[in-house]
Parts: structure tokens; C-alpha cells; sequence
């Protein structure tokens, strides 16, 4: 498996929660639709018009919405679990 691959799939730092695996994989596939839909802007264009660049402008402010709600929630995670390391030792 590429490592780059490998590293998608791989949690960072603290152990990932269902939440936090399920958020991530959303982030994941909207950050793949939006370069799909930005590769193909002609035929979406030609197939459902004006309408094209303002869903893809939805898509983008979705992506960025989850971006900074995943990276929130992903570093309070991880800070919680460093400290609990730091305590136990």
C-alpha cells in the first residue's frame, strides 16, 4: 500500500473514537468530490448549466465548514490524550 495512502487511514495521534473516524471519512470524500467536480467543470456545466459553479462553491464551503469542525474536535482529542499520557507517567 502507497504510504500516502497508508497515512489517510491512519489516526495520528490519539486513539480515534467512531465519531471522529466517521468525520473523518466525510472530510475525505468531500475533499475527493471537490477536486472531481472542479476536474469536471465543463460537463457539468453542460450538463445542468449556470447551477455547476454554485453547487461547486456549496461543496467548497461545506468542505471548509468540516475541515475546521474536524481539526477542532481532532486536536481536543489529542491534546486530552497527551495529557492523560503525561499524567500516567
Amino acid at each position: 500500500m502507497p504510504l500516502w495512502l497508508d497515512m489517510l487511514r491512519t489516526p495520528m495521534a490519539a486513539p480515534e473514537t467512531a465519531g471522529l473516524k466517521r468525520l473523518r471519512f466525510i472530510w475525505q470524500l468531500l475533499c475527493l468530490s471537490l477536486a472531481a467536480s472542479i476536474a469536471g467543470l465543463s460537463p457539468l456545466r453542460a450538463l445542468i448549466g449556470r447551477a455547476a459553479p454554485c453547487m461547486i462553491a456549496v461543496l467548497l464551503a461545506t468542505t471548509l465548514l468540516t475541515t475546521l469542525i474536524y481539526l477542532r474536535r481532532k486536536h481536543r482529542a489529542d491534546t486530552s490524550y497527551l495529557r492523560a499520557f503525561e499524567e500516567g507517567q
